[in-house]
């Protein structure tokens, strides 16, 4: 074959296409995430403006006085309250406002650290799973567009998060929460998110797959949240100032109102954030900087199970539940044999300790802590389960259903690591919650006490297996639905015993009818029908899935 090619006139060359500039398209991409996320971002910022609004309002009715501030204050300066909450800087004037944020901003910046990196992991590396990112780029748009786009939503969530805190902060008319410090309580808050959302910027280069990105990123706030702790117990400020939490938390809202701190959130933000856009031009499209492992050149028989299957693809996420369920325990029971003297001046914590039950303040203290991680292995279990969902959404479901594999072995193996899971969270938490708190009081039989009466949770937490299963199985679009479960659990079941929500709250919630071991008796009737309930959930999200067409791509 020949081919003819012709010259301009002149001697000229034809020139190639115009070189695009690496941010082409980035309003069109953020336009695009904020229509994506027009429901999941406002329930995020609802959620975290309501509890610390909800937190502040309570701290005016359970402490009062001067003088239980003083109390709480003096029972909050033990090494392990200080691991759990900040640095000891906020207990010399025990206001209501230096409260909050000694208490909340440690554990709110974990929140807020998850929120970002969801997004920036959603709108970066799942678009590359998916497959949608190398479409979005054939068409007139920059290399580094996306990531921008991605980061420019995390920013604009972090603010608003940020100026909604410091507006229902400021309005609550508590005489020592003003508007200023509650602007620097916000700000702190957007600090530590924003931080985060360039850690995930760097992480979702690193791999291929979005969970190990999240999973990369989730593990780097773990560590600083651990750093924090570690350094406010033991009184070691270099710790404490090696994490972006120990920044956050320097800040002291309401106290000093402290700006330059926040410079340093800022600085690490923005030099992680450059980083992902140098590392995310040394790799390929759908591709990460680490290597994929090559697989056995065979599978193993378990691979060959769709129980097997399922285990294989959600191991990680169960590791690292149960990992983190094992330390929650375990900070738990470290405070256990305080717990007299934290909570023994504050008449309404009494109050609804005394509902609860128990020999003493110390067992109904560990049957209230229960419930809050229940609501952290159900997030699991909702997880699991949903995942055949996003198994379905990402056509893979359809290429093993082409097979011999029936639709109900598939989707029960999903389904049977959800059930296996809440056994193995709770597990792990009542095990690490009973022997901190064996060591803490000395009291041996509390160890197993503590893994009976995290055990008794597990049917509730079926119960929510199977709530999420029946969406999946016979209405996949309304699938998210099932976190409204974890959600209004926790929200009636923790926080509505200090806010005195009416009974009947509690009796909607599946946690709501496990018995509250250790502070009462044991009662079989309750879990036998929580069991029978979560059966018949299950087996109707079975038979829906088997009636629905498969989604397919």
């Amino acid at each position: 074959m020949t081919t003819v090619t012709t010259r301009p006139a002149g001697g000229a060359t034809t020139a190639g296409p115009a070189p695009r500039a690496p941010f082409a398209g980035l309003t069109v991409l953020l336009r695009f995430a904020l229509r994506r996320d027009r429901v999941r971002l406002p329930v995020w910022l609802a959620a975290l403006l309501l509890a610390t609004v909800a937190t502040a309002d309570s701290y005016t009715a359970l402490y009062d006085s001067p003088e239980d501030r003083a109390t709480a204050a003096r029972t909050m300066a033990t090494p392990a309250a200080l691991a759990m909450t900040g640095p000891r800087r906020f207990l010399e004037d025990y206001t209501h406002g230096a409260m909050l944020s000694h208490e909340m901003i440690g554990f709110m910046g974990v929140l807020t650290g998850l929120m970002s990196v969801l997004i920036v992991t959603r709108h970066t590396r799942a678009e590359e799973e998916t497959g949608r990112a190398e479409l979005i780029r054939s068409a007139v748009v920059g290399r580094h567009a996306q990531l921008a786009a991605a980061l420019c939503l995390a920013v604009l969530a972090n603010l608003a998060l940020a100026l909604l805190l410091a507006a229902g902060l400021a309005g609550l008319g508590i005489a020592s929460v003003d508007p200023a410090g509650a602007l620097t309580y916000g700000s702190a808050h957007a600090a530590a998110g924003l931080v985060f959302a360039g850690v995930a910027a760097v992480t979702a280069q690193i791999t291929s797959s979005t969970r190990g990105a999240s999973g990369l990123a989730l593990g780097v706030i773990g560590a600083a949240y651990v750093l924090r702790a570690a350094g406010d117990s033991g009184g070691d400020d270099v710790l404490s100032w090696a994490s972006p939490i120990g920044w956050a938390q320097r800040s002291y809202p309401f106290v000093d109102d402290r700006w330059w701190p926040l410079l340093l959130c800022l600085g690490a933000a923005a030099a992680c954030a450059a980083a992902g856009f140098l590392l995310s031009v040394r790799r390929d499209v759908g591709a990460g900087l680490r290597p994929v492992r090559p697989g056995r050149a065979t599978a193993t028989r378990a691979l060959t199970t769709p129980f097997g299957l399922a285990l294989r693809l959600q191991r990680g996420l169960l590791a690292g539940f149960g990992a983190g369920l094992f330390v929650m325990g375990a900070m738990y029971g470290s405070i256990i044999g305080d717990i007299e003297d934290m909570l023994g001046g504050v008449e309404q914590i009494q109050q609804a300790l005394a509902e609860i039950g128990g020999a003493t303040l110390a067992e109904s203290f560990a049957s209230m802590v229960m419930v809050v991680m229940a609501v952290v292995s159900m997030v699991h279990v909702v997880m699991a389960t949903l995942r055949a969902r996003a198994e379905e959404n990402g056509g893979r479901a359809e290429a093993l259903l082409t097979t011999g594999l029936s639709r109900t072995a598939w989707l029960g193996g999903h389904l049977a690591v959800a059930l296996l899971g809440a056994v193995v969270t709770q597990l792990l938490a009542g095990l690490g919650f009973g022997l901190a708190a064996a060591a803490t009081t000395g009291d041996t039989a509390m160890t197993g006490d503590l893994i009976a009466a995290a055990l008794v949770h597990v049917p509730a937490l079926w119960v929510a297996a199977g709530v999420a299963l029946v969406l999946v199985g016979r209405w996949p679009r309304a699938a998210a639905l099932a976190w409204a479960v974890p959600l209004y659990a926790f929200a009636v079941g923790y926080l509505g015993e200090i806010l005195r929500f009416p009974e009947w709250t509690n009796d909607i919630s599946p946690l709501g009818h496990v018995p509250e071991l250790p502070a009462a008796p044991m009662a079989w009737t309750p879990p036998l029908v929580l069991t029978l309930v979560a059966v018949v959930f299950c087996v109707t999200g079975l038979a829906g899935f088997r009636r629905r067409d498969v989604e397919t791509k």
